[in-house]
């Protein structure tokens, strides 16, 4: 019996080493998470002060200085051997273009949005986006929907609905980026690249495009770089950094803690837009937003602690000791 306990107590031991390790990595995997959140929530302040350069060629600086800044990483990484891999297969490319066009069209809307005083739509977009996302899951991948979330679907409707009601105008910026981004992490998600290598690929897809617009709108003579001043040819020149950073932060993040976690904090960039947007920028936040944004932070509230409670449930039934 006494050898027994001195086992057991040496496998608790074991047990409690082990976990040192992982509890060491979600800590830091909290850090990195909260990092890009907060980065992505004040990022409209850089957009803000770029706000002279037009919309279009902010966008093309973004991808090509984005490009140069990830092949930088990929040279100290050695992953030119996933590039490669991903180059090759045709499936993938396939859906590398697509989703390359879908976070350009969804990086362009949102730096449009900053220049023109509409960041609080972009931030409802973002808020949105979860849900949607949800939605998605359900139509394309079959996944089956909670009573929970489908009452969260439909209050995002609601939400939605009454600005539509209110305004008799779609908010086609709060739309267009909750399901640009939405569409983005579908198909992102059933493809095996790695967040570095796909960014890569897609920035690379891009970068031509966006040479070729800078290279045009330098010969009209309309260009901005090398034209307004040098501390605004550093800004621009830093937004492969502004771009890049946060995603490898986000990485980083994703592979060390828990997604319900990590999802917990995905509403920092919205909140953080939200309150640039009426704090900062002074933009108009009416009654009529107040309950829209209302039916969205309810629904909010719900889908997190539906699915923390689903998660704690997944976690102790994976903890429960087998009896035989």
């Amino acid at each position: 019996m006494q050898g027994n306990r001195i086992r057991t107590a040496s496998s608790v031991s074991a047990v409690e080493e082990q976990g040192a390790p992982a509890r060491s990595a979600a800590r830091l995997g909290v850090v990195y998470g909260v990092s890009s959140y907060i980065w992505w929530g004040l990022c409209p302040v850089y957009f803000k002060i770029v706000a002279d350069v037009p919309p279009l060629q902010v966008l093309c600086h973004r991808v090509v200085w984005s490009l140069a800044f990830l092949v930088i990483l990929l040279v100290c990484r050695k992953h030119w051997g996933d590039v490669r891999k991903n180059f090759r297969d045709r499936r993938t490319l396939v859906r590398l273009v697509i989703t390359s066009a879908l976070i350009a069209n969804n990086w362009g809307i949102f730096i449009w949005t900053v220049s023109n005083d509409r960041l609080l739509e972009a931030s409802f977009g973002y808020f949105i986006g979860p849900l949607v996302s949800v939605m998605l899951g359900c139509v394309f991948l079959k996944e089956r929907l909670r009573r929970m979330q489908v009452l969260c679907v439909l209050l995002a409707v609601v939400g939605v609905g009454y600005l539509i009601f209110v305004y008799g105008s779609v908010p086609w910026v709060a739309l267009v980026l909750a399901f640009s981004f939405g569409f983005y992490g579908l198909l992102r998600k059933t493809m095996r690249a790695e967040a570095l290598t796909g960014l890569t690929i897609e920035t690379a897809l891009l970068a031509p495009l966006a040479l070729a617009f800078l290279i045009f709108e330098d010969y009209r003579g309309v260009g901005a770089f090398a034209r307004i001043s040098w501390q605004m040819d550093g800004l621009l020149a830093s937004a492969g950094v502004v771009t890049a950073v946060p995603l490898l932060w986000f990485a980083a993040a994703a592979r060390r803690m828990r997604l319900s976690t990590l999802g917990f904090l995905q509403y920092l960039a919205p909140t953080g837009q939200f309150l640039l947007a009426v704090l900062a920028f002074h933009e108009p936040f009416t009654r009529e937003h107040l309950i829209s944004f209302t039916c969205i932070w309810i629904a909010l509230l719900l889908y997190s602690t539906d699915a923390a409670l689903v998660s704690r449930r997944s976690a102790r039934s994976a903890r429960s000791p087998c009896r035989t």
